[in-house]
C-alpha cells in the first residue's frame, strides 16, 4: 500500500523509479546541461523543477496539470501557494519549493538594480520590474524611490488590487518618499490582461502624482507599465 505524504501518494521508501522514468529524467537533465533553459519547453523545465519536490514519483502529469491551470512556467511560479496546492499531485511542500524559485528569481532580479544609479542601469531594471510583475494574475503597483544620485534605494508595494484595477493614492506615495529622503520616483505597475497599454485611468493618475511630486520637488523620472511581453514607459511615449 502506497504511503501518504504532504504531496500526495508516494511509493514506500526506498523503493527504484519505474527505468522509464529514471531514464526520461536522465535525459532531461541531459538536454539541460547541454542545452540550458532554451533546450526544453516550460512543463519539461517544470519537470526539472519538481524531480527534488517530488522524487519517488512520475512528475510529467503534474507538469502538464499546473501548466495547463496557470499558462506558463512564469505564471506557475507566480501563483500563489493555495493555487498551487490545489492541483491534483502539489501538496506543501511542493508548493513551498516553487515559490522559492519565485523568490531567488526575484533577489538576483532585484540584486543587478538596487544600490546603482538606475538611469545608466535601465536594462537591469526593466529585466527586475518584468521579473516581478509580468507573470501576476492581479494588478500590484510599487514605487521606485531613488536618492539623489538616482540610486535605487527602496522598492515598495503601494497597493494591490484586482485583475484590472489598483487603488493609488498621490498623497501617500510623496509621504513616502520624504521619509525615505528619496530625490526622485519611478512607478511601476502591471497589466495582468497582459497588454502594458496605458488606460485613461492610468494617464490620470500618472499626473496626479507628477503634480504632487512638482509641490515638493521630487522628480517623476517614470511610469513604467509592464505587460507579459513588453513594458512601456510613459516617458518614451510622451505622457510625462
Amino acid at each position: 500500500m502506497p504511503l501518504m505524504g504532504g504531496d500526495g501518494a508516494l511509493p514506500p521508501r526506498g523503493a527504484r523509479l519505474p527505468s522509464y522514468i529514471a531514464d526520461h529524467r536522465a535525459r532531461l537533465r541531459e538536454r539541460f546541461v547541454a542545452g540550458g533553459a532554451d533546450a526544453l519547453p516550460d512543463y519539461e523545465m517544470l519537470e526539472l523543477l519538481l524531480f527534488r519536490s517530488i522524487p519517488r514519483r512520475d512528475v510529467k502529469p503534474v507538469a502538464r496539470a499546473l501548466i495547463d491551470r496557470f499558462g506558463d512556467l512564469g505564471r506557475v511560479l507566480a501563483a500563489p501557494a493555495r493555487q498551487l496546492s490545489d492541483v491534483p499531485g502539489v501538496g506543501p511542500g511542493t508548493a513551498t519549493d516553487l515559490k522559492l524559485v519565485e523568490a531567488a528569481g526575484h533577489r538576483m532580479a532585484r540584486a543587478r538594480a538596487l544600490h546603482r544609479p538606475v538611469l545608466s542601469n535601465w536594462q537591469a531594471l526593466l529585466d527586475y520590474c518584468h521579473t516581478a510583475l509580468a507573470h501576476r494574475a492581479t494588478e500590484e503597483f510599487r514605487v521606485l524611490f531613488l536618492d539623489t544620485k538616482n540610486v535605487l534605494i527602496a522598492d515598495e508595494a503601494q497597493a494591490r488590487g484586482t485583475v484590472d484595477h489598483v487603488p493609488v493614492y498621490p498623497r501617500e506615495i510623496v509621504k513616502r518618499a520624504l521619509e525615505l529622503n528619496a530625490r526622485a520616483l519611478i512607478l511601476v505597475h502591471n497589466h495582468p490582461s497582459g497588454d502594458p497599454t496605458p488606460s485613461e485611468a492610468d494617464i490620470a493618475m500618472t499626473a496626479q502624482v507628477a503634480h504632487a511630486c512638482a509641490a515638493l520637488s521630487l522628480t517623476l523620472h517614470d511610469h513604467l507599465i509592464v505587460g507579459q511581453e513588453r513594458e512601456v514607459s510613459f516617458r518614451a511615449e510622451g505622457y510625462l
